[in-house]
């Protein structure tokens, strides 16, 4: 009995040990959504092309268009690094 207990509470410790080393999926922003019909603004952005996303639409009275988040401006733009001006070095 002693090792049966041993034993569940071996496995136990082993599988709450594997639920904490599990992450999150991360989301993903796609640059085609399917919009109208039954979805809000944006739509269903999980397209990574416009073909893509034409045959999920086909005969379902959505269309396709570009993800606002993807075009307008969730990439960080990079800002230019600011021109370093030289010291004079004096003369040994």
């Amino acid at each position: 009995m002693r090792k049966t207990q041993l034993a569940l509470l071996t496995l136990c410790a082993m599988v709450l040990a594997g639920f904490a080393t599990i992450t999150p999926a991360a989301a993903r922003d796609y640059p085609w959504c399917a919009q109208g019909g039954e979805y809000d603004y944006p739509g269903e952005c999980a397209y990574r092309t416009y073909e893509q996303c034409q045959a999920s639409v086909s005969g379902r009275l959505l269309y396709c268009d570009r993800n606002p988040r993807f075009a307008y401006g969730q990439q960080q733009i990079p800002q230019p690094r600011p021109h370093r001006r030289a010291r004079p070095v004096a003369p040994y």
